[in-house]
């Protein structure tokens, strides 16, 4: 998400010019491929929004990561609190994927948190939320999933890294991260999670282009091909998601090509994602069918606190 904290400048002269603000929220998806999805029919969208949060006033939710163990699914997502400004880590769960039962504040710092990257490795849970205010890119480890977490190191030091996505494909873990920019993407890998991660010799693989940069959710290796999604924040923050293929990725060549179908979300032009979606989490629930929690917002007039 973006880190509204940055820009206290520009965040109070939109207040007083246009007097909005957006109201995001959670949805669930479904699809028959990584880029053909729509809302499920038997659900009611948004399926989260601030009005769930109950241990703090909440201005927004969204950035949302999805991971299922035994049997019951786990959602972790931003919760933008207005007492203190910051983002910070909240937690939902569910049985069916469907219906979401809102829990609690999981992980708070004396930054900002966003973007809770959420994954599985070796009989333990981690999480990389994005943690740009602290010049890091910042691995945590469940000490009792999913309700306490524990900072493990930083992983790379030095720039204000966002919307970090990790991913582990032809033995080595990979990963990609941009800036509060929106418009450079880098990609570094490491032969273990805990090891030296190098800046792949192609990185940036991606600069000066706001439109498919940054991150948009988690990267997919199916069936030994690799997608990963982008948001687009050419115009404005957060109105589309892009894919792409990513069809060579080695230590020292990367090339993507985006899908036909490019953008896979985008504003609906009504109702809770009216204005815009940026972000995908997607699952394999069966042979040709996913499951996946998205974000999206519409923009309203209201005061801003």
């Amino acid at each position: 998400m973006l880190n509204i904290n940055l820009f206290p400048v520009i965040k109070n002269q939109i207040k007083k010019i246009i007097g909005k603000k957006n109201d995001w929220a959670i949805g669930i998806y479904q699809g028959n491929s990584l880029v053909d999805w729509e809302a499920l029919n038997n659900i009611c969208n948004p399926v989260l929004t601030v009005k769930d949060v109950s241990d703090v006033s909440a201005e927004f939710i969204a950035d949302p990561f999805m991971i299922l163990a035994n049997g019951t699914w786990y959602m972790f997502f931003e919760v933008l609190n207005k007492a203190n400004g910051l983002g910070e880590i909240g937690l939902a769960t569910s049985q069916d994927v469907l219906n979401w039962n809102y829990q609690k504040i999981i992980l708070r710092e004396d930054f900002h948190l966003s973007y809770p990257y959420v994954f599985y490795w070796l009989n333990d849970y981690y999480m990389i939320p994005e943690s740009s205010q602290a010049n890091a890119i910042r691995l945590y480890k469940a000490v009792d999933f999913p309700r306490q977490w524990c900072f493990v190191k930083n992983l790379i030091e030095g720039r204000d890294y966002v919307d970090t996505s990790i991913f582990y494909f032809d033995n080595k873990w990979w990963l990609f991260t941009s800036s509060t920019a929106s418009n450079i993407l880098r990609l570094y890998y490491a032969d273990e999670i805990m090891s030296y991660w190098v800046e792949h010799p192609q990185s940036p693989v991606i600069e000066d282009d706001a439109k498919i940069a940054r991150p948009g959710g988690r990267v997919i290796v199916n069936n030994g091909t690799v997608f990963r999604y982008a948001q687009d924040d050419q115009y404005l923050y957060g109105t589309k998601v892009r894919a792409f293929e990513i069809i060579v990725l080695t230590t020292t060549a990367y090339k993507e090509k985006p899908i036909a179908e490019n953008p896979i979300l985008q504003a609906s032009g009504s109702g809770w994602n009216k204005t815009g979606m940026h972000h995908i989490d997607a699952h394999k629930i069966d042979e040709n069918k996913w499951i996946a929690c998205v974000d999206g917002y519409q923009m309203s007039l209201g005061a801003w606190t």
